[in-house]
């Protein structure tokens, strides 16, 4: 476990203004602080928590709000599946335990270890160190962005941050042509149907965006297989 800890160490810091950004736009979604705190307890996922807050605050129907955060947080069952040879023989309560607390940075840090055997005690533990701490984190930051937005006056007008942090989230990932793909597909869906019923927009918007990946990614190797 101490392992897993030190190896997520330097990636903690950079969690920090994003937990910080979430408990500020729960507030701004007049969610209150309270919710905007629970809210890290039960999603503990950053762009769902951000998405979820500002349909809330829009006043989304349940269903959509749920399956927004769903379909915003489907790479975590290709992440699980990724990581079923590994920790796959772990008793259910393991497997529920760690499945909560799976993120981006311990899978990325987890999977690199197990595929190339760099680790040779057991992986459970690992996993865990590198995860507990990003949950812990990424709490306090949640706490400590209600405080702050609490203390900020309504006249700043703090939301414009909201999308400022999604741009980015969204720069590091579009590396490829399916990627550049899903996310002007996406986004263009998305304000397109900005005055869809229900506030659909967003949720429609990601299920394109999605899709288009999936096509352009097939598409993609289609074509590479065909010239080989």
């Amino acid at each position: 476990m101490t392992e897993g800890i030190r190896a997520i160490a330097p990636m903690l810091p950079g969690i920090v203004p994003f937990g910080m950004t979430a408990g500020i736009a729960a507030l701004e979604a007049g969610l209150g602080p309270a919710v905007g705190i629970a809210m890290s307890v039960i999603i503990f996922a950053g762009a769902a928590q951000l998405v979820v807050a500002q349909l809330l605050g829009d006043g989304a129907l349940p269903v959509i709000v749920i399956l927004t955060a769903l379909v915003i947080n489907l790479r975590m069952v290709m992440y699980s599946a990724s990581l079923a040879p590994y920790l796959g023989t772990l008793p259910f309560s393991w497997k529920a335990g760690l499945g909560y607390l799976l993120t981006d940075q311990s899978y990325a840090l987890s999977i690199t270890r197990f595929m190339a055997n760099q680790y040779a005690g057991s992986r459970h533990w690992f996993f865990l160190g590198a995860s507990a701490p990003v949950w812990v984190v990424w709490l306090l930051a949640t706490v400590l962005g209600v405080w702050l937005g609490s203390a900020i006056p309504a006249e700043w007008q703090v939301g414009f941050a909201l999308p400022l942090v999604f741009l980015v989230l969204l720069v590091p990932v579009v590396r490829d042509r399916p990627s550049v793909i899903a996310a002007m597909v996406g986004g263009g869906v998305a304000v397109a149907a900005y005055q869809a019923p229900y506030h659909l927009g967003l949720t429609i918007g990601a299920i394109a965006g999605v899709a288009s990946g999936v096509v352009a990614e097939t598409l993609l190797r289609s074509r590479r297989r065909a010239g080989s």
